[in-house]
């Protein structure tokens, strides 16, 4: 998604559960999915600030945590906007004090933004924009070392590629032998696309399956952070905009059970003031949401300690 780094206006931060508190209880939308308040040592990653490849971090990174180790992937690049944005990645013992890899970048020859990280076996594969916000697709068995494997080519239904243009913010799940691709045209709308193979993904069908608006709060922009399964049900992490300038994002979280049909929570946003990029990672039995955009904040579950 084509974003410049944003300055902070004077929208509240709203927290979930702030609004009419009518879903507080509903199991679509549970406490543990929508609550949650700031850590007290935020922000815990940001950009250097000083002449390095990552003096500004951007976009949505992602983070994995595996055993007691945490990894994270992120975007760095120096002031322009049109300066390469390359790949870094960062570890942390305990989600909140990390580490830079002391080799960054850790890829160079393409452009990386925007990333979405799925290990399956031994393999991880991450879902990435390029230049130009064109999708592509890289491999890696290390997490350090990534081998890039093109451009994603998405067809419509009717097996024709799909139009000239951006298409971006790529958010992966798997399920089965079914690889699902939602993505971004311009944040317009969230579209989903379907792989056995991940070469060649096709439309489940050509309208979007999230749109803008009709609240105030996603009016002018939409794009899927982050897909997850949670009792039974399917729960996007979203970035929208209630401006046209783009100049303001927050995070909202919808429900589905078919990964088609989407349902917005009534009290969206569940973090406003400038939070993009969420996603969430479970803790060992919590889920933790981390804002990656302009620079890494945690939300804690509401019910926890801030510190």
């Amino acid at each position: 998604m084509k974003k410049a780094l944003l300055t902070l206006l004077s929208i509240p931060f709203f927290f979930a559960g702030t609004g009419s508190g009518k879903n507080d209880s509903d199991p679509e939308f549970p406490a543990e999915l929508t609550q949650f308040k700031p850590y007290a040592g935020n922000p815990v990653f940001a950009g250097t600030g000083a002449a390095t490849w990552d003096q500004r971090i951007r976009e949505r990174g992602y983070i994995l945590k595996e055993g007691k180790e945490w990894f994270m992937w992120y975007t760095g690049y120096q002031k322009g906007e049109d300066n390469t944005k390359y790949l870094g990645y960062a570890t942390s013992t305990d989600g909140l004090t990390w580490k830079r890899y002391e080799h960054n970048p850790i890829h160079k020859a393409h452009w990386v933004e925007d990333v979405s990280v799925l290990k399956v076996g031994k393999t991880y594969y991450m879902f990435a924009e390029g230049k130009d916000d064109i999708a592509h697709l890289l491999t890696s068995t290390d997490r350090v070392n990534w081998q890039e494997q093109g451009p994603i080519v998405i067809h419509y239904t009717n097996g024709k590629p799909l139009s000239q243009g951006p298409y971006g913010t790529p958010a992966i799940w798997k399920e089965g032998a079914t690889w699902y691709l939602f993505y971004e045209r311009n944040d317009a709308a969230v579209w989903l696309a379907t792989s056995k193979d991940l070469k060649t993904w096709t439309n489940v069908q050509d309208e979007p399956v999230l749109k803008c608006g009709p609240e105030t709060y996603d009016q002018f922009a939409v794009a899927t952070n982050q897909i997850i399964r949670h009792k039974g049900r399917y729960y996007m992490y979203y970035h929208a905009s209630a401006f046209k300038d783009w100049r303001e994002w927050s995070t909202n979280i919808a429900v589905s059970n078919d990964l088609i049909h989407w349902k917005k929570y009534e009290n969206n946003p569940i973090l406003g003031n400038n939070t993009s990029s969420g996603v969430v990672v479970p803790d060992g039995g919590q889920y933790r949401l981390y804002t990656m955009h302009p620079e890494v904040k945690v939300f804690l579950p509401a019910g926890q300690p801030a510190h």
